[in-house]
């Protein structure tokens, strides 16, 4: 019995062990279209037209969203939003007319795996305006 433990123990370890390096093998089999698409693209921008590229590149771009959209994987893209500092990193703080603590710019969305940051949204919030800073400038 107690041997029996152990091997049931040690295939547990195992399948565990097996999970974590393949966890991400159907998002690299999502992936591999991409690529794909990408190399057609490349290989093929000498010799046609920028719409025929562009319009390449929006297929591609759709078949990558689908791929994160499969992984769970979500844009944060907070223009407008309240300031989360669990989501969002700060790169500057700027004047607005904007409610303070506003992101007012998004200079590199952020995304999400599942409710996990995966990566933070870069950017800049808004401060209520100095009033009469003293400075003799007239507006």
């Amino acid at each position: 019995a107690r041997a029996e433990t152990e091997n049931v123990r040690r295939q547990g370890q195992a399948d565990v062990a097996r999970a974590h390096k393949y966890a991400i093998e159907k998002f690299a089999e999502d992936l591999l279209p991409v690529k794909d698409a990408l190399e057609q693209t490349v290989n093929a921008a000498a010799s046609v037209a920028a719409e025929t590229i562009k319009a390449g590149a929006e297929l591609t771009l759709k078949s990558l969203n689908a791929a994160f959209g499969r992984a769970q994987i979500t844009e944060i893209d907070p223009a407008g939003e309240k300031f989360d500092p669990h989501r969002h990193h700060a790169m500057q703080v700027v004047e607005s007319d904007l409610p303070p603590n506003t992101v007012v710019t998004v200079f590199q969305k952020g995304y999400m795996i599942n409710d996990r940051v995966l990566r933070p949204a870069m950017v800049t919030v808004s401060k209520t305006p100095e009033s009469g800073g003293g400075n003799g400038a007239a507006a």
